[in-house]
């Protein structure tokens, strides 16, 4: 995960709708159902995934009121977390 990409969709989100992240993850997800795609491309689809549901995480902070430096700040320590265990 990409603390700017985060960054650059949850404005994103803000200016437009969250419908439209979640439908780009859909279709992404479609995608990863080609047989043909290769392991690097399947990493590329997987990487932009986990930033889209991770604006979306971060979205959801900052509409229950949290800042929205410290909404991205605690979700990626969350992250951190869960990958050092």
């Amino acid at each position: 995960m990409k603390l700017p990409v985060i960054k650059q969709l949850t404005e994103f989100i803000e200016a437009n709708d969250q419908d439209y992240v979640i439908e780009a993850v859909e279709v992404l997800e479609a995608l990863t159902e080609v047989p043909s795609l290769k392991d690097e491309e399947l990493d590329v689809i997987g990487e932009l995934i986990s930033n889209m549901y991770g604006a979306l995480e971060v979205n959801k902070l900052v509409k229950s009121g949290m800042p929205k430096k410290e909404a991205l700040n605690s979700f990626m320590q969350r992250v951190l977390g869960s990958i050092d265990k």
